[in-house]
């Protein structure tokens, strides 16, 4: 009832600027109508609006403004124009890389938005050889041989394009990695073995002719974006370590050697992108070699506590899979690692985001209503859940165990923790 009022109302205000394709109604531009998305969101389409019933008996959130102005920090939190921004999201690496349509992904992220996202993190890279570019629709960086070009093409960076566009006519904005420590649609490992002829991971980090080829990747991607307001920041690598995924290195790796780069290069992004917040995008991984629990022992490569102490990465953030990392106390552990990440960002005084983290399916309802409550009683800066699901007209998303859709059960109580996140004081 009151979803069709605001569309009704939409259409009744003179005085509202005219929308165009795939921003919430607002006065639709010509030839767009104002088209119902799910309980949340209304948006300028082309063809004819859908009449949809619904029974649910909540009352239908105001749709949230497309991004202005750029997240900054201040102490602990995050602000956008000097008031405080509330990060709260998701995690889908797959929305611009699986080779889906316009309506596809905007249906995507018209999800996440309708679960309260503000955030949504997702991959800044592709990158591919002359051998595997057949295998991705999409990607963004072509190696042939040792030598690497940007695709600014359909297929490439016009695509992120179109992510930036639509997570912005959703009211989101993005967290984007440029690099992979996994294999996973290219990695380090690509950069490592094209320029060094070498399959020892950690030269990514140390080797001077790597590091340039992935500071010009860096500034052909984030100066395309300097000044777009849907970027909320960029991150180094997603989930940078010693080793990658054939556990080859050169054995001489350690924190200082991670600190060191991440150092080197978020200097670098901050000096071609003044706009934007930069972070590492690791685990949260310690270095207290005497702790007996292994992500606290710093063998990955990690010191968070010395990462987050470097003068041009503005937060912390935090990972969390407690069945992968031989826990097997899911809720207790993970709440331990919360509030410690949490005590860690009171000391450093920054913000720290707990930007990956799940459980397997039968678990997840129980673990995640627990460290939810302890985000917020922890006063954790905010969280992105791994990951995201959609449900299009061909099918579901890619699940991995962790996706959540709108059918699931889990889905509600996303919708009342981004609402506990947003309701804490200004």
């Amino acid at each position: 009832m009151l979803l069709k009022l605001f569309s009704a109302l939409a259409f009744a205000v003179p005085a509202l600027a005219v929308v165009g394709e795939w921003g919430q109604c607002g006065v639709c531009d010509t030839g767009l109508v104002c088209t119902y998305q799910n309980d949340y969101y209304w948006q300028c389409l082309k063809g004819t609006a859908t009449t949809t019933t619904t029974t649910t008996t909540t009352s239908a959130a105001t749709p949230t403004a497309t991004p202005t102005g750029y997240v900054k920090t201040n102490g602990t939190r995050f602000t956008v124009n000097g008031a405080r921004f509330n990060a709260v999201g998701t995690n889908s690496y797959w929305v611009g890389l699986g080779g889906y349509g316009d309506t596809d992904m905007n249906q995507a992220f018209a999800d996440m938005a309708a679960a309260g996202a503000t955030v949504v993190r997702t991959w800044g890279f592709n990158d591919v050889t002359t051998s595997t570019v057949s295998n991705y629709p999409i990607y963004y960086q072509l190696w042939n041989g040792s030598t690497p070009t940007v695709n600014t093409g359909a297929t490439g960076l016009q695509k992120f394009d179109t992510v930036v566009k639509l997570a912005k006519a959703n009211g989101l904005r993005l967290i984007v990695p440029l690099v992979n420590n996994w294999s996973d649609y290219g990695g380090m490992d690509v950069y490592v073995n094209a320029i060094a002829g070498s399959a020892n991971h950690d030269l990514f980090y140390t080797n001077t002719a790597v590091k340039t080829a992935f500071k010009n990747y860096i500034k052909t991607f984030v100066s395309r974006y300097s000044t777009e307001a849907g970027i909320f920041a960029w991150e180094l690598g997603n989930e940078p370590r010693c080793k990658g995924s054939t556990g080859t290195s050169t054995g001489t790796c350690t924190p200082a050697t991670i600190t060191a780069w991440a150092t080197e290069i978020s200097a670098y992004i901050k000096s071609i992108d003044a706009n934007h917040l930069v972070a590492i995008g690791d685990e949260g991984f310690y270095n207290q070699p005497s702790n007996p629990s292994y992500p606290y022992q710093g063998g990955e490569g990690i010191d968070f506590d010395a990462n987050l102490k470097i003068s041009s990465i503005d937060f912390g953030t935090v990972h969390l899979y407690p069945s992968s990392w031989g826990q097997s106390d899911y809720t207790g552990w993970g709440n331990q690692w919360i509030t410690d990440h949490a005590t860690s960002m009171n000391t450093a005084k920054k913000p720290v985001l707990l930007e990956e983290f799940g459980v397997p399916d039968s678990t997840q309802s129980t673990v995640y209503t627990s460290w939810f409550n302890t985000v917020v009683s922890s006063g954790l800066t905010g969280d992105l859940i791994w990951q995201a699901g959609s449900i299009f007209s061909s099918g579901r998303t890619w699940d991995d165990g962790y996706a959540i859709y709108p059918d699931d059960p889990v889905y509600p109580l996303l919708k009342t923790h981004a609402a506990a996140i947003k309701a804490r004081a200004t």
